[in-house]
């Protein structure tokens, strides 16, 4: 029998910085559920807001995890492990590029700003799934964000949407080095939300405008809409899923125009 009941999993979330992160309302569903969430947030700046955020939770535990450098990652983990043993599924929801890189036109990226946005918000993920797969018990499961961005050109996503494309085609990998090891990945191609980050893309709210005006459903997606699909992929119902891209954008992605 297939259930949404995850009492007893220990879920490691990246990427909770304030109460319009996406991975805040997957938190908070998987929470519900009944997971422990172990936050790991990025440092001193945002601690006092994630802790503040996640004194709501029933079972949580904070740990700080500066994923650009490789003895954090490493350090995070050992913790993790000396606390919770085993863990059971990983939600890495990071993303960042300089405000300068998105903008303008994208041939004008430099080197450092190319860089730093496919170290954060792709290599991460091959860094944190390194880690984490050590310690997880048969049928984990691990999520990552993205965006249709990197299938299509969304002018002022620009560096982004290289370092989304490069984050699929880990997923697809990824799901291949794990599969033997009853390991899934998937990603969620989430349209456009209200985030921190979002708000410094060129162009974002024609982008929002846009879809909303062309989507089949004719409107916006939600937080909860794609927490809930987290939520799915988390539980029994998806155990034959993985290596995946999953659009939650209320159906943009089948238009040409």
């Amino acid at each position: 029998m297939y259930t949404l009941d995850l009492s007893g999993k220990k879920a490691v979330v990246f990427g909770i910085a304030n109460q319009r992160s996406i991975a805040w309302s997957i938190s908070k569903r998987l929470n519900e559920a009944g997971a422990t969430i172990i936050s790991a947030y990025q440092n001193e700046r945002v601690k006092d807001s994630v802790t503040k955020l996640t004194s709501e939770l029933s079972d949580v535990t904070l740990i700080e995890c500066d994923v650009s450098k490789e003895e954090n990652v490493e350090k995070c983990f050992n913790e993790i492990q000396k606390i919770h043993g085993n863990i059971d599924i990983l939600v890495h929801s990071i993303a960042f590029a300089q405000k300068e890189d998105l903008g303008g036109r994208f041939v004008d990226t430099d080197r450092e700003g190319f860089q730093i946005a496919l170290d954060i918000s792709a290599y991460s993920l091959i860094s944190i799934t390194r880690n984490a797969a050590k310690m997880m018990n048969e049928k984990g499961t691990i999520i990552t964000m993205s965006f249709m961005a990197a299938e299509k050109v969304f002018p002022g996503y620009n560096v982004m949407s290289t370092a989304k494309a490069a984050l699929e085609n880990e997923v697809r990998q990824i799901a291949n080095d794990l599969g033997p090891d009853n390991i899934r990945i998937n990603a969620i191609s989430a349209g456009p939300l209200d985030t921190l980050s979002s708000r410094v893309i060129s162009g974002y709210r024609d982008m929002k405008s846009a879809h909303s005006e062309r989507a089949p459903l004719r409107r916006n997606i939600t937080h909860d809409e794609v927490a809930t699909t987290a939520l799915y992929l988390c539980s029994d119902m998806s155990s034959g899923v993985t290596g995946e891209v999953i659009h939650v954008d209320t159906g943009y992605h089948v238009m040409g125009i």
